[in-house]
């Protein structure tokens, strides 16, 4: 009888599948499924309600206890929710060129006042602007902005790119030649740099990195062209998770131009001081000219790392003395 007097609870209610939610008035969760069940068209028998929020199911006790307003999700027999991380992965799975989501994400944002919110937002239309599927400079004009029209494709300049890094290393080997005094030292480090050159130019100074045209075993992206940081030189993997796709956008691009390829055991603290210690006494053709080639130029001893990753201290690794010279070649 107490149950005629009851009062109706409002309620916002939606299907998993759809994001328009409607008013619901209702005594009793067997009312409210009964009316909702009708509303979105529903199978009554086996239907159940939760929480939006965190997918926990309503029982009547626990629907007299809700506040007005409260969202939830109807759903049928084998339907389940696990709160709205569903919505999350349905937004992770939509499809990124959609002009639907990039006009909607737009718009919040234009009416959005949270510095926090608008960088969530305009961060979210970076990744949602992505074009990485096209390869050729007509097919995205935009990406090339700023780029020399001797490059016709991304993964050409990206290649590119990554030669410019690698030769800026080679750049610092000759200029500290500079900087040593004994000439018959320093004419023996400047055979040893030349030999590094020519080894270089037989790797193609290992644009190969940043090129996703690649072998798979030759490349530090995917197929598709995301990079993943490799985490702090004294860390096996990113604790930040931080990743980018300088293919997709020209924004992403020129981001990526912060990102660094870091030396573990540093090129200019203690890779190429090691080199000129091991000439001392010693002839350019009695070093192991591979093994300062591995440290200076190659995955062996280079991580991508994203900005926030890179320490710029002190990393407090050395070479290895014992494969600074030639088998035979060392007392």
């Amino acid at each position: 009888m107490f149950g005629l007097f009851r009062k109706n609870k409002l309620v916002k209610i939606r299907s998993p599948n759809e994001t328009t939610k409607y008013g619901v008035a209702a005594t009793s969760l067997k009312e409210l499924l009964k009316k909702g069940s009708k509303l979105l068209q529903v199978p009554l028998v086996g239907s159940h309600i939760c929480l939006y929020e965190d997918g926990t199911e309503l029982s009547e006790d626990y629907f007299r206890s809700l506040p007005d307003n409260a969202e939830l999700v109807l759903l049928a027999m084998d339907e389940r929710w696990s709160g709205f991380v569903c919505d999350i992965g349905r937004l992770l799975d939509t499809d990124r060129n959609s002009d639907l989501l990039i006009d909607a994400a737009k718009g919040l944002l234009s009416d959005e006042r949270s510095p926090k919110i608008r960088k969530l937002l305009g961060e979210l239309l970076l990744h949602l602007k992505d074009s990485s599927e096209t390869e050729n400079r007509e097919d995205d004009e935009d990406w090339f902005q700023g780029i020399d029209v001797r490059f016709k494709t991304k993964s050409a300049y990206m290649k590119y790119n990554c030669e410019s890094r690698i030769r800026g290393y080679m750049k610092e080997v000759d200029s500290y030649a500079q900087i040593i005094q004994k000439p018959k030292l320093k004419a023996e480090y400047k055979k040893t740099a030349e030999s590094l050159v020519m080894q270089l130019k037989s790797d193609k100074y290992n644009g190969c990195y940043f090129n996703r045209t690649e072998k798979e075993l030759n490349r530090l992206c995917t197929k598709d062209g995301w990079f993943s940081c490799q985490g702090a030189f004294d860390q096996d993997e990113c604790i930040y998770l931080h990743s980018i796709n300088p293919y997709g956008n020209r924004e992403s691009r020129i981001l990526f131009s912060t990102w660094n390829l870091d030396h573990r055991i540093e090129k200019k603290r203690t890779v190429i001081p090691a080199l000129v210690e091991a000439l001392q006494n010693r002839k350019s053709s009695n070093i192991n000219l591979d093994y300062f080639y591995k440290l200076l130029f190659t995955r062996e001893n280079l991580k991508l790392v994203h900005i926030v990753c890179h320490k710029k201290g002190a990393h407090d690794l050395l070479c290895d003395k014992r494969n600074m010279y030639k088998w035979g070649k060392r007392k």
